[in-house]
């Protein structure tokens, strides 16, 4: 079986970082480890809650790892709520010897504004963290700042390509932007492989509400489809349509609350999907992203 590592905070309550990332990326039929950058009593939604930083207790139990040495297919970042933390990710992704796949969602804002606490100098740092990258997975928000550029909302085709280009320039190998939509009532992704010199672009149905947490379940998703064995544009795919059930089942629920997305009710399409004859199709060098 194969091993991700998830670097990303948990909250008690809620659905999202590694709430998520832990039943999906197991649903997925993938060993999920995981490496705790802050534990919440509930996510930052809620109208009050605790947060204690573990900022001091990620380079011991990364030696930790070494000393046992461990080894991962994957490494999938999440939410870095620091330089402390984008410094450790930095080392840790510098270091490792068995060159995995690395994944990173930079989390950091979203409809053209930074989340509290973030900076543009924190996503000037993260910016530099980038160049690990196998895929990238920003939003348009986070392309604008890790770019040092004008947040755009009316896009076509030609500006996404050149957007793409300019973030695989950081030194990611692949790029999909998020939250793309093309069409009113279509939202999805727009992909670049610069090592193949290919775009895509994928969209479904867009649903008139928004819930927290949707971009970490695309994340594990597509972290999780891909090292199962599909290539980069099929995980994606599969993300936007996982993501939409979730969605949709969140809402058909009466009981539903505001602070996550019911996504345990669309793992059977996850896992319908992924058992259609993948089984780690591919070989271990390209599982590595090489």
């Amino acid at each position: 079986m194969r091993r991700i590592l998830t670097i990303q905070d948990i909250s008690c309550v809620g659905r999202c970082s590694l709430t998520v990332a832990l039943p999906i990326i197991s649903a997925a039929g993938v060993e999920c480890s995981v490496l705790p950058t802050a534990v919440l009593s509930t996510h930052t939604a809620f109208p009050s809650y605790t947060f204690h930083d573990l900022t001091e207790e990620l380079d011991p139990i990364a030696d930790t790892f070494r000393d046992l040495h461990l080894n991962f297919d994957a490494i999938y970042t999440g939410y870095l709520g620091s330089f402390s933390q984008l410094d450790f990710v930095d080392r840790l992704l510098s270091r490792l010897p068995n060159h995995p796949t690395v994944i990173i969602d930079p989390v950091m804002g979203d409809h053209g504004k930074l989340y509290a606490g973030f900076t543009p100098e924190f996503a000037e740092k993260m910016a530099t963290l980038c160049r690990h990258a196998d895929l990238l997975l920003p939003n348009m928000t986070e392309a604008a700042y890790l770019l040092n550029e004008p947040y755009r909302e009316d896009y076509d085709e030609t500006y996404l390509q050149q957007i793409l280009k300019k973030l695989t320039s950081l030194g990611a190998k692949r790029v999909a932007l998020t939250g793309i939509s093309l069409k009113p009532d279509e939202i999805g992704y727009y992909f670049y492989d610069a090592v193949k010199e290919d775009f895509s672009y994928y969209s479904n149905e867009k649903l008139p509400v928004v819930f927290h947490g949707t971009g970490d379940i695309f994340a594990s998703a597509v972290t999780g489809a891909y090292i199962r064995g599909m290539s980069f544009p099929d995980a994606l795919s599969l993300a936007v349509d996982f993501t939409l059930a979730s969605a949709r089942a969140t809402m058909l629920d009466p009981d539903a609350r505001d602070y996550g997305v019911n996504f345990e009710e669309a793992l059977p399409l996850l896992i319908e999907r992924l058992q259609k004859g993948l089984y780690y199709a591919r070989t271990d060098n390209e599982s590595t992203g090489a």
